[in-house]
């Protein structure tokens, strides 16, 4: 141990990462870069790149990676994210760090650069993302992308006993799914000021097993611009604080209650929402899966509220 604390190279690796990911984490505070490809992809390669350039290999990328682990965590602490959002991370950025390392490497295995432990050398690398996450922020075109998540069930209950049972819930209390045992919020009730367009419709959340902290913890405040009992309810989400979470926007909530033979309901579930990570191909598949297990929560839970209510 005394030997790799000692080491030159892992001492810069340290320092190295803790200045490209602190300037990252800098310029997304500061509003000069998003939660974009330039964060999760150009950032990480051009770090690898730095860290490729050092003489001695043996103990570079153990501190490199243990310091990115360390600071991705610690930014679940003053609820900047969650820790949910930390673990999906790591398995984009980690690999994305090693490639840039693997590119430095071939470049100096045919001599198109040479080894050194200079700081202001090891820092150029930075550039190209200084130059990249403004340009891209003021470039981006304002538009918003709307994707949307949808859950059916069948109940053996009549639409408007499904209605009644989820139009308002006093205390939600069901199997969690895995996610939740993270810090993916868990919905604890939803008030329902007044059963009418235009009424307000309050859902609370508690954060996850896994935080000992309440960062995962909020609100969703939906205002209800469509009903009719037992064949729909339409709200807008008009308000809502999860915090750790603000690169994700909820749109729409929408239930809808189809009659199914003679005393069965197909409720479908649809959550609208808008995000700004990028790249899509990575992050769209992983917000979806979030999404629906809080479906999954409240759709267990719902069966367990007819069971009682109801019997069966």
């Amino acid at each position: 141990m005394k030997e790799i604390l000692k080491d030159r190279s892992f001492q810069l690796s340290i320092i190295l990462t803790l200045i490209f990911l602190g300037t990252g984490i800098a310029f997304l505070l500061f509003g000069l870069a998003g939660y974009s490809w330039v964060i999760f992809i150009l950032l990480p390669i051009v770090l690898g790149v730095a860290l490729g350039a050092m003489p001695n290999k043996k103990y570079i990328l153990w501190g490199a990676l243990i310091t990115t682990a360390i600071v991705l965590i610690c930014l679940v602490f003053p609820g900047l994210s969650g820790m949910l959002c930390i673990v999906m991370t790591l398995p984009i950025v980690v690999p994305l760090i090693f490639l840039g390392y693997v590119i430095t490497h071939l470049m100096r295995r045919y001599r198109q650069i040479k080894d050194t432990n200079r700081l202001s050398v090891l820092l150029l690398p930075l550039i190209p993302f200084l130059i990249a996450a403004p340009a891209e922020t003021y470039l981006k075109a304002d538009k918003e992308v709307i994707n949307e998540v949808r859950t059916e069930q069948i109940f053996d209950y009549t639409p408007e006993q499904v209605y009644d049972a989820i139009k308002s819930v006093d205390t939600l209390d069901a199997e969690k799914p895995y996610l939740m045992y993270f810090d993916l919020p868990v919905p604890i009730k939803c008030d329902l000021e007044k059963e009418e367009v235009g009424g307000l419709r309050t859902c609370y959340f508690k954060a996850g097993k896994s935080s000992t902290h309440d960062f995962g913890s909020g609100t969703i405040v939906e205002k209800i611009t469509e009903l009719e009992r037992g064949k729909v309810l339409k709200m807008d989400v008009i308000d809502y604080k999860l915090v750790g979470r603000n690169w994700l926007g909820f749109k729409e909530a929408i239930y809808y209650f189809d009659q199914v033979g003679d005393n069965q309901c197909k409720m479908t579930r649809i959550t609208t929402y808008t995000s700004v990570l990028t790249p899509r191909f990575y992050w769209k598949p992983l917000e979806e899966l979030g999404i629906q297990q809080e479906h999954d929560y409240v759709f267990s839970n719902l069966t367990n509220d007819l069971e009682k209510k109801y019997g069966k």
